[in-house]
């Protein structure tokens, strides 16, 4: 029944209750006249009684489930709990007296706003921007004036993509006795005989898989600047721009399978399947997260099933967090892999449960806010991870203890269906997993950083809604590793691509890592130098 209920709209989930609600009463009624008829059998009102109880049970998860439907339809998205014992809740309805006086308050404000001048702090404009200057001198004679000094006013402009053609002159020169001719090689070229360079192809790549804008869109963008280019050509040269990084995108899986540290999730990817005409097969990106260096891979599979994880954890040894997706726990009872819980995933769970029941909720979510309280008092006096250890065993370790008892004291008195139960089901069953954390300074409390680097793709399928198959998709989890790895080592994504794809044809493949991102930034300091 809980997974078909899972699977109900809104509306579906109330018509339910509604019918619950009914069968209630029914039940209440036949109960109350076997009461008093002393004829009926015992057995007759125990059947009945437990279906009553059963009865409640469903009715009060059926509650649960339409007041989450609710807060995920109507109420705030963010995750953060602000919970204060002592705040007053505001009262529905209003004195009018105060409501007017409230009214005016607001009013005066309004009034106030648009009165007041503006700021006059100004965002400070970068440096390295190129500055073109405007001289303006006074109208008039000015030969019987002296120049006493000047004002600057500074603007941000820009001008939009601008497409130019690069052209390669190579002279011919023949020998004078006849015996050859000779020319210089082009340059190492992207695409062999292809139009689009370096510039074209990394603007083209991040713009689809950074800034989430279809190929069609960009071909009106084309278009606008009267530049006609065909959608096949288009999707020819992402296809081969990305075909060019296979390499070092090999080199990472190797790097990120040798990580002692990971993390792993997996988000959903449609994919066109020519198998079916028109049918989209619903396939997986399977992401790993290196948290100490800062490394991200994607990798793609049809199946969200354990065996797409095989060629990535068969042999891994180390640190494994995960949420509580059951296909880890195989890999997480290995003798060589310590496996790590997301304290992130069991917030969630209980702050579903705070319109089921809110006061054990409240009073969960309030020790996790001290957990977290922890690791931001951590970060921001810029601890090294002995010192992150030592704070976690005297600050932590007291609240994980007194939130472990509770739960094994209250996990008794709940309904395993309510939510409420639910979360702290999902607390118990993986309270060791939560609690490893505490015990190194390199280790982090939750999963947040890969469910970051997963977030562009959950904002780039929104927009081009499907890969066009298993290979692209595949082909696509390459490039969002590598921009996940630029934006945690602050690299710039599109002078990376470019840097990337003038030199990975060339480079000698003992140096391949040099194009790594997390490289990126010294490279171009040492060739600067």
């Amino acid at each position: 029944m809980e997974t078909a209920v899972e699977n109900l709209s809104k509306e579906e989930l109330i018509k339910l209750l509604s019918s619950r609600d009914q069968a209630l009463v029914e039940q209440h009624k036949q109960l109350e006249s076997l009461a008093n008829d002393s004829s009926k059998k015992d057995e007759k009102i125990v059947s009945l009684t437990s279906t009553k109880v059963e009865l409640i049970q469903e009715r009060d998860y059926l509650k649960a489930q339409v007041e989450m439907y609710k807060r995920m339809q109507f109420g705030q998205k963010r995750e953060r709990f602000e919970g204060d014992p002592n705040q007053i809740m505001l009262p529905f309805q209003v004195d009018p007296a105060e409501a007017s006086r409230q009214e005016e308050e607001i009013k005066q404000k309004i009034e106030y706003i648009r009165k007041r001048p503006n700021h006059p702090g100004r965002a400070k404009l970068p440096e390295h921007l190129f500055v073109e200057e405007i001289e303006i001198h006074p109208h008039g004679d000015l030969s019987e004036m002296v120049c006493i000094g000047k004002e600057i006013t500074e603007e941000l402009e820009c001008e939009p993509s601008k497409f130019y053609i690069k052209r390669y002159i190579r002279y011919k020169y023949a020998a004078k006795n006849g015996e050859g001719i000779t020319i210089a090689e082009l340059p190492e070229r992207v695409i062999d005989k292809g139009i689009a360079g370096p510039s074209l192809l990394a603007m083209i790549l991040a713009d689809k898989y950074l800034d989430h804008l279809p190929l069609y869109r960009q071909k009106q963008r084309f278009a606008r600047e009267n530049i006609q280019i065909p959608s096949s050509t288009i999707e020819g040269w992402t296809r081969q721009a990305l075909e060019k990084l296979e390499p070092l995108y090999e080199q990472l899986i190797i790097d990120t399978k040798a990580q002692g540290y990971l993390q792993v999730d997996e988000t959903p990817i449609k994919v066109l399947d020519s198998d079916k005409k028109g049918a989209a097969h619903q396939g997986y990106y399977w992401v790993y997260h290196a948290p100490l260096e800062g490394i991200v891979l994607f990798d793609y599979s049809p199946t969200r099933g354990g065996i797409a994880a095989v060629p990535m954890l068969g042999n891994f040894k180390g640190y494994l967090q995960t949420d509580g997706y059951a296909v880890y726990d195989k890999y997480a009872k290995k003798k060589e892999v310590t496996h790590l819980a997301c304290w992130a995933h069991a917030r969630r769970e209980f702050e579903k449960a705070l319109d089921n029941d809110k006061l054990r909720a409240e009073k969960a979510l309030l020790m996790i806010q001290k957990l977290y309280a922890v690791e931001r008092q951590a970060k921001q006096d810029n601890l090294t991870a002995k010192q992150i250890k030592e704070l976690r065993l005297e600050e932590s370790l007291p609240v994980i203890n007194e939130m472990g008892k509770w739960i094994f004291e209250q996990i008794k008195a709940t309904l395993p269906k309510s939510q409420i139960g639910k979360a702290m089901a999902y607390a118990y069953a993986r309270w060791d997993a939560l609690s490893v954390y505490l015990y190194d300074g390199s280790l982090l409390i939750d999963n947040n950083q890969i469910e970051n680097a997963i977030r562009p793709v959950a904002l780039g399928r929104k927009n081009y809604l499907f890969a066009g198959s298993h290979e692209a998709a595949q082909r696509a989890a390459m490039i969002y590793s590598f921009f996940a790895i630029c934006k945690n080592h602050e690299a710039n994504p599109f002078n990376w691509l470019k840097h990337t794809l003038q030199n990975i044809a060339s480079i000698n493949h003992k140096n391949l890592k040099d194009l790594f991102p997390q490289n990126y930034k010294q490279i171009i300091q040492q060739s600067n130098m």
